[in-house]
């Protein structure tokens, strides 16, 4: 297992709320594009439905595109995941979509992590752990 400790850029976060509750709790989905990656991950893209409690804490699920050049080897890969807001830190875990790598990343085996604050804006911090066939 190789694992990257790497950052991309928040270069675009579109949430638009789905629905909204009489106890001010909501319902959101956000489309959300990365950019200017480097230590192999380049760019991707996600998409997450988020839920949001009356205290302004959350939980989401999310599925994420990336495109990378791993160990001389490019592609991209998809990997769907979960994770939370506490309000301060946002964390979460995602696996690859088995079957889902292309170009030179056909048959990649990955887990990616993520956990930020707003002091990582505009940058999202992520952990890559990865196997290439």
């Amino acid at each position: 297992m190789t694992t990257i400790a790497t950052r991309l850029r928040i270069a675009d976060w579109n949430e638009i709320p789905v629905s909204e509750f009489d106890d001010g709790s909501k319902l959101t989905r956000a489309t959300v594009a990365l950019a200017d990656g480097a230590d192999g991950l380049e760019a991707g893209r996600f998409e997450s439905v988020m839920y949001y409690r009356s205290d302004g804490t959350s939980s989401y699920v999310n599925v994420m595109h990336l495109t990378a050049t791993l160990e001389g080897r490019a592609g991209s890969f998809v990997l769907s995941g979960e994770g939370a807001f506490d309000g301060t830190t946002a964390s979460g875990t995602s696996t690859i979509v088995p079957g889902s790598g292309t170009g030179g990343l056909i048959g990649i085996r990955a887990t990616i992590g993520s956990s930020s604050t707003h002091a990582d804006y505009p940058f999202m911090p992520l952990i890559l752990d990865y196997d290439l066939d």
